[in-house]
């Protein structure tokens, strides 16, 4: 998340909570898509970590993005944590230094497309002068916990106290992993639920085809995605699969009654993070907040904690894909394709239903916790991961097909699928490859990826 939100209304009732999140609902010629993915920076004379304040750090590279773009800075006390545009789009910082472009919501993949290149240009123009390239890697593949930076947000002062309490992960998930996502807009009550349900369902699909993350500390750490391992034991409170999202009655209320008992991290006021980690928000509302006696909750508190809930699908006023490993630039286009195709057809997500609606929970979980590890070979309902993909990508493909958004050249958004349809016919992940080449070409050093894996 850019930026926090600083909406200073009141909550009054649970009711309005749920206000909230229904004002999300918008009419389908209204839809847009928004991707986000992060990139590890790292200097290229030594292959080390970038930190804050260097000559050639983070705080460079926000000044250089923001002289050559016109952003505008986003400051906290004296130090510039990320930049905005007035269409929508942000740059912010990651705990370990993660560069990520939160894009503006945009009509068609194509517009995705450009909208990335464009910041890829900009980032290069400004790092490379100063030394500095990106990974394309969904973790850090050399550096440990204590060697990767941290950066100067208050809010992630409060995390790192917090994480270790409640999971033995959470640390490297802040410091050393990378992802890719898109946010994506429902019509109504009913939509969000079917929507909800089919991506919740394929999140493992998505995490088979992104895998990219099987470096850590200079070694293969036995897994394909290694980052989203990582979120099995980072915060069981606020992650995982949300199996109650299958139930009857599943709704924005039901959500909401989720959401508050999330325990909470901070609380902003002003320019001050309050640490309240593991206070309740139901207390908040009733003013019984013990850092805070007799203060209630305001619509900014209620925005603020939903960005602090992490399951595979996060439902805030839009739909948040969260299971996919960033790649390179025709990756990232790629998940926001992925996922368009599927979610923005009506008969693709339809059909997509079909496919998941016979799966038990129990079902869910488990391919959710094979996948990491077994990427295609992973099973459920007697299918392979890799069956099960194809015959997603499939739909996803006819779902963009009907769409039919054409670019300048007259193509539609289904070339934004191709780098999926190369790995579902090769049956190889991304990290697959690089394991390959680890125990070949590269003679087991992970130091060529600093060469190969980069913007």
């Amino acid at each position: 998340m850019a930026r926090d939100v600083s909406d200073s209304t009141p909550i009054g009732s649970r009711d309005e909570l749920v206000g909230w999140l229904e004002s999300g609902c918008r009419p389908a010629n209204d839809w847009r898509l928004g991707t986000e993915h992060e990139k590890i920076p790292f200097h290229v004379a030594d292959h080390s970590p970038v930190p804050y304040d260097h000559p050639a750090g983070i705080r460079a590279l926000l000044d250089g993005l923001a002289a050559r773009t016109g952003w505008t800075p986003i400051m906290e006390g004296d130090h510039p944590i990320g930049l905005y545009s007035e269409d929508g789009g942000a740059i912010s910082l990651e705990p370990g230094g993660q560069f990520e472009l939160s894009g503006a919501p945009l009509a068609t993949l194509h517009d995705t497309a450009a909208e990335l290149d464009a910041h890829l240009a900009d980032a290069k123009a400004v790092a490379e002068p100063l030394g500095v390239r990106f990974l394309t890697l969904g973790m850090s593949p050399l550096w440990s916990r204590a060697e990767t930076p941290v950066m100067p947000k208050q809010r992630y002062d409060i995390m790192r106290r917090y994480m270790p309490k409640v999971g033995s992960l959470g640390l490297d998930m802040m410091l050393r992993t990378s992802t890719v996502q898109v946010n994506l807009d429902f019509g109504s009550e009913a939509d969000m639920v079917r929507k909800l349900r089919v991506s919740l369902a394929l999140q493992p699909v998505a995490t088979a085809l992104f895998a990219n993350s099987p470096f850590t500390e200079g070694k293969p750490n036995g897994l394909l995605s290694m980052r989203s391992h990582i979120w099995t034991d980072t915060d069981r409170d606020r992650t995982g699969m949300l199996a109650f999202a299958f139930e009857d009655g599943m709704g924005f209320q039901r959500y909401v009654d989720y959401a508050l008992d999330v325990p909470m991290y901070f609380v902003k006021r002003g320019e001050t993070y309050i640490d309240v980690a593991g206070a309740s928000f139901r207390d908040f509302l009733d003013g019984k907040l013990p850092a805070l006696p007799g203060e209630t909750a305001s619509l900014a508190d209620w925005a603020n904690h939903l960005s602090t809930i992490f399951p595979e699908v996060r439902l805030k006023r839009f739909l948040e894909m969260r299971g996919a490993d960033v790649g390179d630039r025709d990756m990232i286009v790629a998940l926001s394709a992925f996922w368009t195709g599927l979610l923005y057809d009506s008969a693709a997500l339809d059909a997509a239903w079909r496919l998941v609606k016979g799966w038990t929970a129990e079902q869910r979980q488990q391919l959710r916790d094979d996948v990491p590890a077994r990427g295609f070979e992973a099973r459920i309902d007697g299918r392979s991961m890799r069956e099960l993909a194809a015959d997603v990508l499939a739909l996803s493909e006819q779902g963009l097909a009907r769409r039919a958004r054409v670019n300048a050249a007259g193509a539609d958004e289904r070339i934004w699928l191709a780098p999926l349809q190369t790995i579902v016919a090769e049956g190889r992940s991304n990290a697959a490859r690089l394991l390959a080449r680890y125990h070949g070409e590269w003679r087991e050093s992970v130091l060529p990826t600093f060469e190969e894996c980069v913007f």
